[in-house]
């Protein structure tokens, strides 16, 4: 009579599946620690070259794009303001009709035309292409009632001053108003976008740093499975890491360095310059347009005061020649106000129109031409610190590339002669 034999032990009579016996074995933790640490080494760099990826697109946004809206903005307003100014100044010497005055109102609607241009194409949402279109309706409105105050002034119908303050109210409740929200939501889109290009990629980090603590983990296994205390491919490992983590914290501190050099060099001193020249062209139409009017002053110089305070406000202690041209200009000012109140118009108009060096139009163009020569100075050191930040982070993304997977590979190999042991 024969005797069975007794059941092979496998799965079903463990009911433990072979591939999970394994795993709980040396060398199967090994291979699983391995696996783990291969894999966190190719998300974190993932994850880490897409943040550094985001920092980088950013910086080629705020050169391409976000710089050149607002100094596009900026010029907008200048030139709207300026076109005002001009027409003012034209309308006291009776008309734009002169060659030189009707040469300089159309270049200022000229380049008022293109900086809208600029700014449409910079444009990246509904609300900055509603308020361009706006301007460009309201812009079309104001030159034909300048036009219909310069054929009335040379006619000599007194309602031709009243179409010019009809212009300069559109220009100064609309017109100046919608270019001053476009320059100021480009300012504040450029300075999130700066700020951007600096922030330390977290996520990254804390997958790099991850990746350190599974090292030491396999160290740590190594030693109590077997006895071993150095594994020259785990340190390797933890090396590359390490190595990958300060590549990101340096490149990003450069970054930060060079944003936080533009914004006091650059941005913050082209918005103070910005905000100079707005105020300058202000005050330059209220001292034309209270000859204008021929009545009482008052209001007129309150609104030329409060926008000659503002514009030496935002200057604060420099360009010094320009602070000494609005001294100058301020001067000049005060003559022909105390000319026109005494009742000696011709005198008031010389200063306020006329060709003498010391009277308000030199010294108005001295202001204008060195404010504008500051904001081109302001942007350029502006657009080379953002283009420095740039050129920190351009290599780290490879840096944390070539980090993780020799991390990985060390790790791998550092694992291989301890498995060799087992199988």
């Amino acid at each position: 009579m024969s005797v069975a034999s007794p059941p092979r032990r496998g799965f079903l009579s463990t009911g433990v599946p072979p591939v999970r016996r394994f795993a709980r074995t040396t060398p199967g933790i090994l291979i699983v620690i391995t696996l783990m640490i291969v894999a966190s080494c190719t998300v974190a760099a993932a994850v880490s070259v897409t943040g550094l990826q985001h920092r980088i697109a950013a910086h080629h946004n705020v050169l391409r794009h976000s710089e050149p809206f607002v100094f596009a903005a900026q010029n907008l307003y200048a030139a709207l303001s300026e076109a005002d100014a001009t027409a003012a100044t034209a309308f006291l010497s009776g008309g734009i009709q002169t060659p030189a005055m009707r040469e300089r109102y159309d270049q200022s609607l000229a380049a008022a035309a293109s900086a809208l241009a600029d700014v449409t194409t910079g444009a990246g949402d509904l609300g900055v292409r509603t308020a361009v279109a706006e301007i460009t309706v309201q812009l079309s409105t104001y030159t034909g009632l300048v036009e219909a105050a310069r054929v009335n002034n040379l006619r000599n119908y007194p309602v031709g001053s009243a179409y010019l303050r009809e212009a300069s109210s559109l220009m100064q409740t609309r017109l100046l108003p919608g270019a001053k929200g476009i320059l100021d939501d480009g300012l504040a889109a450029l300075n999130l976008q700066q700020a951007s290009i600096g922030v330390l990629p977290l996520s990254g980090l804390v997958l790099l740093g991850l990746v350190v603590v599974e090292v030491a983990a396999a160290s740590a296994l190594l030693l109590l499975r077997t006895n071993r205390q150095f594994n020259v491919g785990l340190i390797a490992a933890a090396g590359f890491a390490v190595l990958a983590i300060l590549s990101m914290l340096v490149a990003t501190r450069l970054a930060a360095d060079d944003i936080d050099r533009g914004h006091a060099a650059g941005i913050h001193r082209f918005e103070r310059l910005a905000t100079a020249r707005i105020n300058a062209q202000q005050a330059r139409t209220d001292e034309t347009l209270e000859l204008i009017a021929r009545s009482d002053v008052t209001d007129f110089e309150r609104d030329y005061a409060d926008h000659i305070g503002r514009l030496l406000a935002a200057l604060g202690s420099g360009p010094q020649s320009t602070v000494d041209a609005v001294g100058r200009w301020v001067a000049s000012h005060d003559t022909q106000v105390r000319a026109y109140r005494g009742g000696d118009f011709a005198t008031a108009m010389a200063q306020a129109i006329g060709s003498d060096p010391d009277a308000s139009p030199a010294q108005f163009r001295v202001v204008e031409t060195g404010l504008a020569t500051e904001i081109d100075q302001t942007r350029t050191v502006m657009r080379e610190a953002v283009s420095s930040a740039g050129a920190a982070l351009t290599w780290t993304p490879v840096a944390v590339i070539v980090s993780a997977t020799l991390a990985a590979a060390a790790a791998t190999a550092g694992m291989w002669p301890r498995l060799k042991e087992f199988l």
